[in-house]
């Protein structure tokens, strides 16, 4: 089969059509085959998205509707309808919606699927040395993300750069 251009959507239509508090991802492109993300994201008026880092991802955000910034750093940058913004792999962002909210569109390219791997073959065991410097080894059960799984790279995360969970805050 071939494959053909076709409209998937009209943003003005899914801004309309979706209930008035309704935040997140209003759309997502979910086409078989394809090896682009895109996502259509709606925030509330005041409503946010924690700083965060994505390591792996250039992402380029196209404001919609609304207005907001993102914050990188000491720099601010305003985000207002027909804003587009490329937010490097590894910069450190967060997003805000100004008074009337803000809705942005986010395209990326598609992330690997997640695949289950038969197990490595087992390594001998090392040869144990007593140490006496030093101690245990930190825990570091506070980096991992409580939905995903992944570890974070950032000492004190408040939100998964993959999938976007808030750690607990102790």
């Amino acid at each position: 089969m071939t494959s053909v251009p076709r409209v998937l959507a009209v943003f003005d239509e899914l801004l309309r059509e979706a209930a008035p508090d309704r935040r997140g991802a209003l759309w997502q492109l979910a086409e078989q085959g394809r090896e682009l993300d895109a996502n259509l994201v709606r925030l509330p008026p005041g409503g946010a998205v924690g700083a965060h880092q994505e390591d792996v991802l250039d992402v380029l955000l196209v404001a919609v509707a609304g207005d907001g910034r993102i914050e990188a750093g000491d720099e601010s940058l305003e985000l207002t309808p027909g804003t587009i913004a490329w937010l490097p792999r590894t910069s450190r962002r967060a997003l805000a919606a100004g008074p009337d909210g803000l809705a942005y569109l986010t395209v990326h390219r598609r992330r690997p699927g997640l695949t289950i791997k038969p197990p490595a073959p087992a390594a001998p065991a090392p040869v144990r040395v007593p140490s006496y410097e030093g101690g245990e080894a930190p825990c570091m059960l506070d980096l991992v993300c409580p939905a995903c799984g992944r570890l974070s790279r950032d000492p004190e995360p408040v939100f998964c750069s993959r999938c976007g969970e808030r750690f607990a805050q102790g």
